[in-house]
């Protein structure tokens, strides 16, 4: 048994940002440890910053210049005095060398050792290491600069998935079904992986088109005890990144758990694991595959802590300081089912991409737990992931999970930004998600809602809340005859008029007050009497006829963002009059967000077809494609490799073909 003394942790320096910095800050602060931020200069403002005892700034913009900035965390550390790194995941979470760098200067690594994330950092590696442990894994081959690709692909069999050696979160992973398709996908996987890692290897690896993604979470101290915590299903996964997890899996038995178990605990030992990890899975009926270890916390450890009742993070601190774990495999069991989402700032409509701005208003709903990284106010920046938050639901069962999941998300406020928020409701309540039939094809093969329209009913309620504080705000700043009560007039006047549109729908609102203190509202052809029971700082208490309902709104210039009891609506206020110079242009493709132009493929004057493509371009560290929407002429290129363009920027100027009749 070895000799391990603990050694309590006083300052905690978290090498990471966002909902998971504020997670760990949790943790640390009710453990009685102080606390220490490191930031980049667009998270200056930052809940995380501000939650955090001390903050550090790294000086820098982009993730290589800040949180991958191995130096600029160590200064950090010694400037602080911080006798602790706890690294999160992604970043330097998985550096082995960072690792030893932290271990050398005297200061409590919380998590795996240098060892054991070397081992398993290399996913080759690492799949050499289990195949000689006798773990199943699916066939894979190294593409070095000189290899083959297409010999290697058809050996593996199509499909064929590109990934990354030293990568995870979706990037630099790139699904082949043909070998046209291969050596562009080879290469934007080995740029993004650069990008995202620092390292450029890809390998290739036999792709299953319908399987469930498994993982079992692994615990271990430094005195050799090991436990796992049962499994995660994360299939429900777009761009090779989940989007929703849950714990225990539908189709995982008792039996199969143990198996699963076995084979987690056999790696673990492999290896000689201490600290919190993840073992990964593909399962196909009864048949299970090793995909990977993840040598740090996931983003989805959450779920397993609402079934097991465990503080991973508060488990990873107290193994760092020596402790033993305290418990054996026994005295661990399930309790209840739990399902988190995730909240990202992207366009579900536009394939998913990410769609950066600031959130004009963010309220989460009660009931569940939200780890997040915003509020009210917070950018989502172009140069990090998108997620906003993780929203977390536990019941005694499946079915009850998922509806107060998707309850809590519906009435959870976000708005003044693009997300994904309404696909994960839809997702959420098909049959195909209630049955468990949750395979990694599930977006292609269910194909949920992406988006949702506001019933007439509900675009009602929000017309009549806007206008209804719209006259309070000016009621209450009149500086003219303010004694006088609303609706007092010496004549009879016509109704107050107000345009809103949302989406291709026009709502035509006119409202006059009455000597009672109601109001008569018509909404195009409905009519409706109003009466105010409170209303301020942005909510509206009322009855619409003998409905009483409460909204949240919010102006942000001339959109109105409302809050209502079964969700966001966004109405947009008409001008009176015609605005000059709104004629659209509509021979140009605009780039679909604030994005980095990684390459040019076409240049003036060439001619190209449909779906081929003009240009690259790289945001939130992902890879983008801009492709021709149909057969045409490039009339201008406006942007160059290296320019960095806003959401909407022009890219290219865009002649399409005349037809045979020469029209």
């Amino acid at each position: 048994m070895a000799d391990v003394s603990i050694k309590p942790i006083t300052r905690l320096l978290v090498a990471n940002r966002g909902e998971i910095a504020r997670r760990i800050f949790r943790t640390a602060q009710d453990m009685g440890i102080s606390t220490v931020a490191v930031y980049a200069d667009g998270d200056a403002n930052a809940p995380f910053v501000k939650e955090a005892d001390v903050g550090i700034a790294l000086n820098g913009r982009t993730s290589a210049q800040t949180y991958l900035d191995a130096d600029k965390v160590l200064a950090a550390c010694e400037t602080t005095g911080a006798d602790a790194v706890h690294p999160g995941y992604g970043f330097l979470s998985e550096n082995a060398a960072f690792a030893d760098a932290v271990v050398e200067r005297g200061i409590t690594w919380i998590g795996p050792s240098s060892s054991a994330i070397g081992q398993m950092g290399d996913k080759l590696a690492a799949k050499a290491l289990m195949l000689e442990a006798d773990v199943p894994t699916l066939p894979a081959k190294e593409l070095g600069p000189n290899d083959d690709a297409a010999a290697a692909a058809k050996a593996i069999g199509y499909p064929v998935l590109v990934k990354a050696s030293a990568g995870g979160g979706g990037r630099g992973m790139r699904v082949v079904e043909k070998e046209a398709e291969l050596a562009a996908a080879v290469e934007g996987a080995r740029r993004e992986a650069a990008a995202s890692f620092g390292d450029d290897t890809v390998f290739l690896e036999r792709w299953l088109t319908s399987s469930r993604h498994i993982e079992i979470q692994i615990l271990g101290d430094s005195y050799g005890n090991l436990v796992h915590l049962f499994e995660r299903e994360c299939s429900i996964q777009r761009r090779h990144q989940k989007i929703i997890e849950e714990a225990p899996s539908s189709a995982v038995d008792d039996a199969l758990r143990e198996r699963l178990g076995a084979a987690a605990i056999k790696v673990a030992q492999t290896i000689g694991y201490s600290s919190a990890g993840t073992v990964e899975f593909l399962l196909d009926g009864e048949d299970f595959w090793f995909l990977e270890v993840n040598t740090r916390l996931q983003v989805e450890h959450p779920v397993t802590e609402a079934i097991t009742g465990l503080d991973l993070v508060r488990e990873q601190i107290r193994i760092a300081e020596g402790e033993q774990l305290g418990y054996s495999q026994d005295d661990l069991s399930i309790n209840g089912h739990a399902i988190e989402a995730r909240l990202y700032a992207e366009d579900p409509a536009n394939n998913f991409l990410p769609a950066p701005g600031v959130i004009t208003a963010w309220q989460p709903a009660g009931n569940v737990r939200f780890d997040s990284g915003v509020e009210s106010g917070s950018a989502v920046s172009v140069e990090f992931d998108p997620m906003i938050a993780k929203v977390i639901a536990h019941a005694p069962s499946r079915r009850e999970a998922t509806a107060k999941l998707a309850r809590a998300l519906e009435m959870t406020r976000i708005q003044g930004i693009k997300h994904n928020r309404d696909f994960l409701v839809a997702t959420l309540r098909t049959p195909e998600f209630i049955a468990g039939a949750t395979t990694t094809d599930f977006i292609e093969r269910v194909a949920p809602a992406r988006s949702r329209t506001p019933t007439f009913a509900e675009q009602f309620d929000a017309a009549i809340a806007v206008v209804m504080h719209a006259q309070h705000e000016r009621r209450t700043n009149v500086r003219v005859l303010s004694h006088i009560a609303t609706g007092w007039r010496n004549s009879i006047m016509p109704p107050e008029r107000v345009t809103f549109s949302n989406g291709e729908a026009e709502l035509a609102v006119e409202y006059r007050a009455q000597r009672d203190g109601t109001f008569n509202v018509n909404v195009g052809d409905s009519t409706a009497t109003v009466a105010l029971f409170d209303i301020g700082n942005g909510e509206v208490d009322l009855a619409i006829d003998d409905r009483r309902i409460g909204m949240s709104v919010t102006a942000d210039g001339d959109r109105w963002l409302v809050h209502g009891p079964f969700g966001d609506v966004e109405l947009t206020e008409q001008p009176r009059f015609p605005r000059p110079g709104l004629a659209e242009f509509t021979g140009g493709l605009y780039a679909p967000m604030p994005a980095k132009v990684i390459s040019t493929q076409v240049k003036a004057g060439d001619s190209v077809v449909a779906g081929q493509l003009l240009l690259i371009l790289e945001a939130m560290k992902m890879e983008h494609q801009i492709t021709a929407p149909v057969d045409g002429t490039v009339a201008e290129v406006k942007v160059a490799e290296g320019d960095q363009v806003d959401n909407g920027a022009m890219l290219v100027v865009f002649e399409t073909e005349p037809d045979e009749k020469g029209e």
